[in-house]
């Protein structure tokens, strides 16, 4: 580590990284609630995809249905045109009894001729009948069948009916999800941003008189010099001070944020881009801002602070505030930050 350059210089505060922070953490609260958005619509998507396809195999069944129906309304038609070809014939046999009986009784010579003409045509009209009762028949039959065809395809028109209702349901209650989503993730971020806020108005009040303690857009930055001695990760007293009184607001703020807002403070361990010894206790700037960011978690944990709202992130010096290998730049690049945010 490269030892702070001596002599005042006056230090410029970049805010543009903590707003770009505040708006990448916004971003992703929201891209998460829109993914669970699109998640259920997924879900109800794949529900009405399966009511299309028992539609389309309802509709299948009626096209099927109404096919059998005109083939059986053909056959009606064919013995309906039977039986009226009988019934001429019929009646012609009748004309020709009749006929005959007046021939039988004009002419006593002919009667056994008409007699046994008469019998043929008894006979005849009798099977016409018979022919003509199974007709009748038929026709009964292939009534009742329609009708049951009439039955069928009322039921699933029904049967559309209700799938068509389920459908108009689910598309409102797609409609309504996605409004208390927007509803849901507006009130998620201002209720995080009102307690973050109060969080960082406390650490403001208690942490005010330290000129090497910045704070940038929604996140408080410890100069690296503050806390740890060079090249060390673990707290000097002056740190331990700061960290206790850091640790003592995050109590009492934990107190005040309602149980169902999923919160944790990230501990960010940064440094320079100038090399560790290979003599060091530390092989690279990694370990090194990894070590220093769970020391400052340890000693939080310590003072009472809950484990599982705290999160310890190393960046090495792949995050730099300034750019440039000056000293200043160097000094300012040689953090902790500390971010309140949601899991």
């Amino acid at each position: 580590m490269a030892l702070r350059r001596k002599g005042g210089r006056e230090r410029t505060i970049d805010y543009w990284p903590g707003f770009v922070d505040a708006l990448s953490t916004l971003l992703l609260a929201i891209m998460f609630l829109l993914t669970v958005f699109v998640l259920g619509q997924f879900i109800l998507s794949r529900e009405i995809s399966g009511r299309d396809e028992v539609l389309e195999r309802l509709n299948n069944q009626i096209n099927e249905l109404t096919e059998l129906l005109a083939l059986e309304k053909g056959g009606k038609q064919d013995l309906e045109d039977s039986f009226a070809n009988l019934q001429a014939q019929l009646s012609t046999a009748e004309s020709e009894r009749s006929r005959l009986q007046k021939l039988l009784d004009q002419g006593a010579g002919t009667s056994d001729a008409a007699n046994t003409r008469i019998g043929t045509l008894s006979d005849e009209l009798s099977r016409q009948k018979e022919v003509s009762q199974q007709a009748l028949s038929q026709v009964e039959l292939l009534n009742q069948q329609i009708a049951a065809l009439r039955a069928q395809i009322a039921a699933i028109e029904q049967a559309l009916q209700v799938a068509e209702a389920k459908d108009k349901a689910s598309q409102t209650k797609i409609a309504d999800l996605g409004k208390r989503l927007n509803v849901a993730l507006a009130q998620r971020v201002q209720e995080l941003n009102r307690y973050r806020s109060d969080f960082f108005g406390r650490l403001r009040e208690i942490l005010s008189d330290r000129e090497n303690i910045r704070i940038v857009g929604d996140r408080f930055v410890f100069q690296s010099e503050v806390l740890f001695p060079s090249g060390g990760s673990d707290l000097n007293d002056a740190g331990k001070a700061e960290m206790a009184k850091l640790a003592q607001a995050l109590i009492d703020l934990s107190k005040e944020i309602p149980s169902e807002i999923n919160w944790v403070l990230r501990v960010d361990g940064h440094t320079d881009n100038v090399p560790l010894s290979g003599t060091g206790r530390y092989a690279d700037n990694w370990e090194l801002s990894s070590a220093r960011a769970t020391s400052v978690v340890k000693f939080l944990i310590s003072q009472g602070v809950p484990a599982d709202r705290l999160v310890a992130a190393g960046f090495g010096e792949y995050q730099p505030i300034a750019q440039g290998d000056s000293d200043e730049a160097r000094n300012q690049n040689r953090r902790i930050e500390l971010k309140l945010t949601e899991k």
